[in-house]
């Protein structure tokens, strides 16, 4: 049986990855960041918390990191924990730049000194290109596109991201760059400005919220559906030899189209309900990402099975379900959702 480590499981793709791996007949084993709240409810709601082995450890202290190695003895590392809000980045640029930065180092570290066959997966993303504007713009980012990152959390993103390259070319290590574009799920944190206007949109139906409060809402991503993207890490780590690829759907919809389509899915007008405002807009912002996912479809078949406008009637359903068992007296783990999501606090809500 093999044996899997995955850091930030109690997030939305650690909480989807666990759940796939075990169904692949893994032992899997998660590190998670004791807080004076549980943070286990997505795990629960995908039901394989009680399937895992939990072992407390932080990304910011290399002993707690030895030990949940040597406790789980992993065939597989998958590291994706992170501070993985941008606009949080700004707020707390040291924070992301140790966990985000060095905590990849960490771990080839403790590979390379252990001398464990181990292979590792990093979660890289697409917030390394930046704005570059003139390219990839029509036939989207791929590998071989430049980075130009334009926050911290980017920056702290794109050392992880050649210190994987490095270790791999240096010292042998099997380890691979998942350069994943935007992929969201009704397990999105409420942090991220998709599951904001789906969690909204749900509220304003049932007659719960009156207003939407939103930054840029022209900024265009490409989004996928984040268990299709969980299958992607896993077979970049069954190839013969590692390396680095793109994952994303080779479509592009700016925040405007996620809103209209949003409120379209329940029968609603969003101009009616949306309000734009400067305090939810970020110091720097990307304008355009579109990923190219050509060489992993060339490599190992992967393909997203899950487009655009599916995605978003997910979310919008899920969360509409869950605010209408939530009045009729059935309760939810409170960050399931949150009563007021449009309080402004600048430091906080500055939506990825």
């Amino acid at each position: 049986m093999k044996r899997a480590l995955i850091t930030g499981i109690t997030g939305q793709d650690g909480a989807y990855l666990a759940d796939f791996l075990l169904k692949k007949g893994y032992k899997v084993y998660g590190t998670y960041r004791r807080s004076s709240t549980p943070n286990f409810w997505r795990l629960q709601t995908l039901k394989v918390l009680d399937k895992i082995v939990l072992i407390s450890a932080d990304m910011t202290d290399f002993s707690s990191l030895v030990e949940a190695v040597n406790v789980s003895d992993p065939d597989e590392i998958y590291n994706l924990a992170a501070q993985s809000f941008v606009g949080n980045s700004f707020d707390q640029p040291f924070t992301t730049a140790y966990v985000d930065g060095l905590g990849p180092l960490s771990f080839l570290e403790i590979i390379r000194h252990l001398k464990k066959k181990v292979k590792y997966y990093q979660a890289s993303t697409s917030e390394l290109y930046g704005n570059n504007e003139m390219e990839g713009r029509e036939e989207g980012q791929n590998e071989k596109s430049s980075f130009l990152p334009s926050s911290p959390y980017a920056n702290a993103k794109l050392y992880g991201h050649h210190i994987v390259r490095i270790y791999r070319e240096a010292y042998g290590i099997f380890a691979c760059n998942g350069i994943l574009f935007n992929h969201e799920s009704p397990l999105r944190g409420l942090d991220f400005v998709t599951r904001k206007i789906t969690n909204s949109v749900a509220r304003i139906k049932l007659g719960m919220q009156k207003k939407l409060y939103l930054g840029n809402i022209d900024a265009k991503r490409d989004w996928g559906f984040a268990p299709d993207y969980v299958e992607a890490m896993w077979l970049m780590l069954q190839q013969d030899t590692p390396d680095d690829y793109v994952i994303a759907t080779g479509e592009t919809h700016s925040v405007r189209e996620f809103v209209e389509e949003a409120f379209r899915s329940v029968g609603l007008s969003w101009e009616k309900y949306v309000e734009v405002r400067d305090t939810f807009k970020r110091p720097s912002d990307v304008n355009h990402l579109k990923g190219d996912y050509s060489k992993a479809k060339k490599e190992f078949g992967w393909e997203p099975k899950t487009r655009f406008k599916e995605l978003v009637k997910k979310m919008v359903v899920t969360d509409f379900v869950r605010w209408k068992k939530f009045k009729s007296g059935i309760l939810f783990p409170w960050d399931a959702f949150n009563y007021d999501e449009n309080v402004e606090i600048i430091s906080r809500n500055r939506e990825r």
